[in-house]
């Protein structure tokens, strides 16, 4: 298993493991048209001072964490998405490329991250949860936080507190 920053030259890549896992899977309604980032990681993500990154299972990409500078030393957390076949504390690839985030963002001076998710995603809450994230009402969002127009559920980590 490798993980690696991606670039715009993952983005099908990127496409083809998110969308069946958001459509498919857990049924969110949402399209590539609602997700422009995902055909431009660079300008995206890379550009303004966050990340997109990858674990690869023999050059097959198996799960994805993306980071957003929302200034203000504080970060949003996208695309985290693993393969189903990838899942789980034995293959431990969601906790790796959270630490991975986690630690550049500690790195960058960050002290804030938020997400925001769907209530399908039982598992993805409670690996926030186990990662010190704590659920925060929409209208304690700072007005900075990128939202996706899907998210409904959302949590909050001061990274200067979590070990």
């Amino acid at each position: 298993m490798e993980i690696r920053t991606l670039n715009n030259g993952d983005c099908q890549e990127v496409i083809n493991l998110i969308l069946p896992i958001q459509q498919i899977e857990f049924n969110v309604a949402v399209t590539l048209e609602d997700q422009p980032d995902l055909l431009d990681i660079e300008k995206s993500y890379l550009t303004g001072g966050g990340g997109f990154w990858g674990t690869f299972d023999n050059g097959q990409l198996v799960g994805t964490i993306a980071f957003i500078n929302a200034g203000h030393q504080t970060g949003a957390i996208r695309k985290m998405f693993v393969k189903k076949e990838y899942r789980g504390k034995e293959w431990g690839i969601a906790q790796r490329l959270f630490d991975q985030m986690l630690d550049f963002s500690r790195r960058q001076g960050f002290r804030h991250l938020y997400l925001g998710t769907v209530p399908q995603l039982k598992a993805a809450q409670r690996f926030y949860e186990r990662n010190g994230f704590t659920r925060v009402a929409v209208e304690d969002l700072p007005v900075y936080f990128p939202r996706m127009a899907a998210d409904t559920l959302f949590y909050y980590l001061n990274t200067q507190h979590h070990e």
